[in-house]
């Protein structure tokens, strides 16, 4: 009987979709006859005793979960997310780069640093990208530093804003859309497909209204009725960052396909895999055999 440790945090328990996702990881694992054990940070030296490692925390090379991945792979054993994929889906730079090496389509993207912040530079970019254009913190999660900008002094502010946290930005067309398709991709293959339906109030799957948080809808998509583009450009960009668990957010707009970023270790408890039952099953027999 193999042992499957099952990574968690206090926050990863604090919805009651996120614990009922967690007792379905627990119990498919049971079923299929291995046994699974939630390990808190607190249990961390208890990783080399299993045979395989799935986290169900944020994942970020500054955080536990990153020394809890290079533990495990340290020891030979199988981990999603592994070191490398978190190491490249947190820093947006790195994860970008990523995809335009493997000619991954995305929207038009710029990078630049902390001495290009200035109106002459400012004004090119908006020349090349068009307006209103998204800038992003590089390793921002949930939407967070993710802010939509109309015009060079709306640029400068947020920019400088975010330059106390990151050597660089990514400044990225801004494409229309009221939602967004996720696909789950597990070792190259597809996994699952959802939509996101952004909020009326935003343009971001998670944002700050008057204070209060607010989510996107989701909706599973039986793969048959989901773009085949969609499907086959979300694979694409997963292969182009490695062989683990990713959750690729999409956009389509008059008729073509681009993608937005690539999630290591998506989440599950919203129900995107309502269409696909055997979500768990894959994945535990990815990490420990039949």
């Amino acid at each position: 009987m193999s042992r499957l440790g099952i990574f968690v945090d206090r926050k990863t328990l604090s919805s009651a979709g996120q614990l009922h996702a967690l007792i379905r990881c627990r119990d498919t694992a049971e079923s299929l006859g291995h046994a699974a054990e939630f390990l808190f940070p607190a249990d961390i030296r208890k990783i080399p005793r299993m045979d395989a490692l799935f986290i169900r925390a944020r994942t970020d090379p500054l955080n536990v979960t990153y020394v809890a991945a290079r533990i495990a792979q340290s020891h030979g054993i199988p981990v999603i997310d592994d070191p490398d994929s978190i190491r490249i889906c947190s820093d947006k730079v790195n994860m970008y780069a990523h995809l335009q090496r493997s000619g991954v389509r995305i929207p038009a993207t710029l990078f630049f640093s902390k001495r290009e912040i200035n109106p002459g530079r400012v004004r090119e970019i908006f020349a090349e990208l068009g307006a209103p254009l998204i800038l992003k913190e590089p390793s921002t999660s949930f939407s967070l530093r993710v802010e939509k900008v109309a015009d060079p002094a709306a640029f400068l502010r947020v920019a400088r804003r975010f330059i106390r946290m990151s050597d660089w930005i990514v400044a990225q067309q801004f494409i229309e859309s009221r939602f967004d398709w996720r696909v789950g991709v597990l070792d190259g293959e597809l996994l699952y497909v959802c939509k996101y339906t952004i909020p009326e109030t935003g343009f971001k799957i998670q944002d700050q209204v008057n204070g209060h948080t607010v989510y996107c809808d989701v909706k599973s998509i039986p793969a048959q009725e989901a773009p085949a583009q969609v499907i086959e450009l979300g694979i694409d960009a997963a292969r182009a960052i490695g062989d683990g668990l990713y959750g690729v957010d999409l956009k389509t707009s008059n008729g073509d396909c681009c993608v937005i970023e690539v999630n290591d270790n998506p989440s599950l408890e919203g129900g995107e895999d309502l269409c696909y039952p055997a979500v768990y099953e894959r994945i535990i027999t990815h990490l420990l055999g039949a």
